[in-house]
């Protein structure tokens, strides 16, 4: 599981990860930007202005990279974490190709919006 706390950062803070027994407690919060999470059985130390953020980004990794090692044979993490980042790419384009193409109850009420809308314009233009 994914745990996070704020941390003074490090010189290599989004890149190092650091061994579990030089983490602090989880949630120990200082007036820094740097948030160590555990992805995975890693310690990485990350900056951003939005701990709590990185957490919920860091416990989603680590969920899908948990749920792919529970489905494959292999038990190198690197496989594990390109795996991960496939599965979390696929779910992206989906999620914006559903954005990004609307759904035909959507383009028919678009459509009937629209000729409300030319209809209420051209009333317009008769009258004024």
């Amino acid at each position: 599981m994914a745990t996070a706390s704020k941390e003074p950062p490090t010189k290599d803070a989004l890149t190092k990860p650091v061994a579990a027994k030089d983490v602090p407690a989880a949630n120990a919060v200082s007036g820094s930007n740097s948030v160590r999470v555990e992805i995975f059985d890693q310690v990485y130390n990350l900056r951003g202005s939005d701990a709590n953020y990185i957490l919920k980004l860091a416990e989603y990794v680590d969920a899908k990279m948990r749920a792919v090692s529970e489905q494959t044979a292999t038990v190198d993490s690197v496989r594990l974490a390109v795996l991960a980042a496939l599965n979390i790419a696929d779910e992206y384009h989906l999620l914006k190709r559903g954005v990004e193409t609307p759904s035909p109850e959507v383009k028919q009420r678009t459509r009937k919006l629209a000729s409300a809308l030319d209809e209420v314009l051209q009333d317009t233009r008769r009258m004024g």
